[in-house]
């Protein structure tokens, strides 16, 4: 390689760009681990500069770092932790070693970044040792899973700002089309008359139940186990800067974060990102329900989504409902990464998980989508109208509209209306029944208010 620098580890040496902020480890990992286009989430790095910061200022308060060198890796922690420096971090988010290629590359990048400060060059480790100094009284097994606790905590955060929204935006089509009268469907068959509010009101519920499902997922995630180093028991770390780091880290982070009562078991186990994602699946589930059932009223002309792009390379003026199917699709990516979740929680082993690598990239993911998906859908909701007149003609020729008159005719009333309607000419079920029962009784029966209250109070 050319103007290059030359590091060396127990391995042996290896040439590293000599603008690089990282180092050898980085080095290494960077041509080893070509597998994909994915690279490692910027969250996860943010959050991981933010655990070095911690880790750091425990250390020097706990007498483990000089204050001059702790000073200059606090600056580089947090200048990272702010989005600095971010080229630095090329790795592949696939990568061997449960997170060490990527734990290392924080070392480094900090620890050039430090000696900078200190007015050293790059790759002068007498100065800022990326091991006994950045990473003093850590190992990737403790600050790896907490970084990935954190990232997800602060993405979980934004999520649940962009369910709100959604939730909202389906809430305000719910009180604008309380009065339109719409056919309730089952199994894709006309079912029941109802409102196109009331339909829209059970998006919202739904939408409402995840965000407080996502409100939980937090807690799950606030129990961490820094200070554990490699295996959990804190081997190789003073008991002061154990007590300590926790609360530097809840102090930096703003977070409710607080140390496992067994940190073995916080260390080998990664069942509550398990549990995290299942939750993240239901949203998704519920994402997809709703934009399916967004793309058949379009269809079937009782909404209109918003027109977002030619439909066709070869049907001049076509349009496809491509929102919601962009929604779904980020869904079922979202669902299979739940499956991922799940399989490398399972494939640690013994006292740590190799896998975490692959479902930190598989979890903030499905964070990110989800949170796409709901900015997505709130804009289609916002945009998407009503055709009440639509709407209307659907009621009026289903003959399962009869059975809103159920309470006033009763069943065999019911029917023999039905059947008669059936084997004769006219095509308008509600012109019959009007006929046949009135226009005041066929009228209250199948007003929005009688369509959606919970019950009837009499026959009348």
């Amino acid at each position: 390689m050319t103007d290059c620098r030359t590091e060396k580890d127990f391995l042996g040496a290896l040439d590293v760009p000599r603008d690089a902020y990282w180092g050898i480890h980085t080095e290494r990992a960077r041509r080893n681990f070509r597998i994909s286009s994915l690279t490692v989430h910027p969250e996860l790095i943010r959050a991981l500069a933010v655990v070095k910061q911690a880790c750091c200022l425990a250390n020097a308060e706990a007498g483990g770092l000089p204050s001059e060198k702790a000073a200059a890796i606090g600056r580089a922690a947090r200048e990272i932790a702010a989005g600095g420096l971010f080229d630095q971090f090329p790795l592949d988010a696939l990568q061997g070693g449960a997170g060490t290629s990527t734990n290392m590359n924080l070392n480094e990048v900090i620890a050039n970044r430090a000696i900078e400060l200190l007015g050293g060059a790059k790759g002068d480790y007498a100065i800022v040792s990326p091991l006994d100094d950045v990473n003093r009284h850590q190992s990737t097994n403790d600050v790896y899973p907490t970084a990935l606790r954190i990232a997800a905590i602060r993405r979980l955060r934004s999520l649940a700002a962009e369910a709100a929204a959604l939730q909202g935006a389906l809430q305000e089509k719910e009180k604008a089309f309380a009065p339109i009268v719409k056919m309730g469907r089952t199994e894709l068959q006309d079912a029941v008359p109802i409102t196109l509010g009331a339909e829209f009101s059970a998006f919202a519920e739904a939408v409402g139940r995840d965000r407080w499902r996502t409100f939980k997922c937090e807690e799950r995630l606030r129990v961490v186990n820094l200070g554990g180093t490699a295996v959990g028991t804190g081997l190789a770390a003073p008991r002061d800067y154990i007590f300590l780091v926790v609360e530097k880290l809840r102090e930096l982070t703003g977070l409710g974060l607080s140390r496992g009562e067994n940190l073995m078991g916080e260390t080998a186990n990664a069942d509550a990102f398990v549990e995290v994602s299942g939750i993240l699946k239901a949203h998704a589930v519920n994402l997809i329900k709703i934009a399916g059932d967004l793309r058949q009223m379009n269809f079937l002309g009782e909404i209109h989504l918003p027109r977002l792009q030619a439909g066709s390379s070869i049907m001049p003026g076509k349009v496809n409902p491509v929102g919601t199917e962009a929604a779904i699709q980020a869904g079922v990516k979202v669902i299979a990464n739940d499956a991922i979740v799940a399989e490398a929680a399972a494939l640690g082993t013994f006292q740590i998980n190799e896998f975490l690598p692959l479902l930190a990239c598989a979890l903030l993911e499905s964070l990110d989508l989800l949170a796409g998906i709901d900015k997505l859908l709130a804009g289609q909701v916002k945009q998407l109208s009503a055709d009440p007149q639509r709407c209307g003609e659907f009621v009026d020729k289903s003959p399962a509209i009869i059975t809103a008159l159920l309470p006033a005719v009763g069943y065999e009333r019911a029917a023999a209306l039905a059947a008669e309607f059936s084997a004769g000419q006219e095509k308008n079920m509600r012109t019959f029944l009007i006929q046949k029962l009135g226009a005041d009784l066929v009228e209250r029966c199948l007003s929005p208010f009688a369509l959606t209250a919970l019950g009837y109070r009499d026959r009348g």
